[in-house]
């Protein structure tokens, strides 16, 4: 296999990671591409934004944008199974909850909810329907695949930008990405978010940056790496920050 080589079976790859859609079963030995396909995890998020983006369209024929924006927050969760929040919470409890390296990873693999993880999950969710609902307000509806893009081409960042913390779980299943792969991923949800609302993408993209290296900063601090958790706390606090940026931008 090429170090830097690019296959189309890689957005199927990024599919069956990122989503729970009902997708062709894949035999064990393309998941050995899991590195290699973080490429595509903007076209996951491409799917997940357009799906979104018809239940608002649709919802908003009968009901008002607060009813929209929370119909499509739910598909969001429906279609990804709610494995970002999940990871949310457990980075919030994992990181503020321990007093050492060791019992914040034992805290953040527990299946159990604990109170800084319920604080997370309530402020993102609400700061994510609140966001949407302005947006949708000023009918900027295409912001919802923005979005989705670009919180989903931050994860491969922070997975090339730090070590796992631990030998196990999901992320260290995966890999690390190359240099190639992670610019790809980036350089493609640019150019989608541009496709749909203009360079403003851009601007946004790069307001990210700060969001991305201060959770890299602080799971370097508190655990020593990232993890499939921190993975999907990078996607929800991007996707919140994106948001609130198109808001500030448009």
């Amino acid at each position: 296999m090429r170090k830097n080589d690019f296959k189309a079976m890689d957005i199927l790859l990024a599919l069956v990671l990122l989503t729970r859609l009902p997708l062709p079963h894949l035999h064990k030995s393309r998941f050995g591409r899991q590195a290699h396909a973080v490429w595509a995890f903007p076209l996951a998020g491409l799917i997940v934004g357009l799906l979104a983006l018809a239940t608002a369209q649709l919802a908003l024929g009968w009901w008002s944008p607060a009813i929209a924006a929370g119909l499509a927050l739910a598909v969001q969760v429906l279609i990804t199974g709610a494995m970002h929040e999940d990871g949310l919470a457990d980075t919030a409890d994992g990181l503020w909850g321990g007093f050492d390296r060791a019992r914040r990873l034992e805290i953040m693999k527990d299946s159990h909810i604990g109170t800084y993880g319920v604080l997370a999950l309530g402020l993102g969710c609400g700061l994510r329907w609140v966001t949407l609902t302005a947006l949708l307000s000023a009918g900027m509806i295409w912001t919802l695949v923005v979005m989705a893009v670009l919180s989903r081409a931050a994860m491969p960042v922070m997975m090339a930008s730090l070590p796992h913390a631990r030998d196990t779980g999901l992320s260290h299943s995966v890999g690390r990405p190359n240099r190639a792969h992670v610019v790809a991923g980036v350089v493609l949800a640019l150019g989608l978010g541009i496709f749909c609302i203009g360079v403003t993408a851009v601007a946004v993209g790069l307001l990210l940056v700060p969001v991305v290296l201060g959770l890299r900063a602080l799971a370097r601090a508190k655990i020593g790496g990232q993890t499939g958790d921190i993975l999907g706390a990078t996607q929800q606090l991007c996707e919140i920050a994106a948001g609130l940026a198109l808001l500030a931008l448009l």
